[in-house]
């Protein structure tokens, strides 16, 4: 599956690393995909939840655009 998410906050290069490494560390998520610029991250995997990314930009100190 391939989920489509708008990250809130995001301004730089060490932003995007650290979406990027915790959304990763989600078990079933292949693939992270973060476009800085427009804050739009795309998430391929199997079995991930929305609320599990969600609790990973969190973690990541930013927060999902509702």
């Amino acid at each position: 599956m391939i989920k489509n998410y708008v990250v809130n906050g995001m301004t730089c290069q060490h932003c995007v690393m650290s979406v990027t490494e915790e959304i990763s560390e989600i078990p079933g998520v292949q693939d992270v995909n973060v476009d800085l610029e427009s804050g739009r991250v795309t998430v391929t995997g199997e079995d991930f939840s929305d609320s599990s990314v969600s609790a990973a930009v969190t973690e990541a100190g930013f927060a999902l655009q509702q």
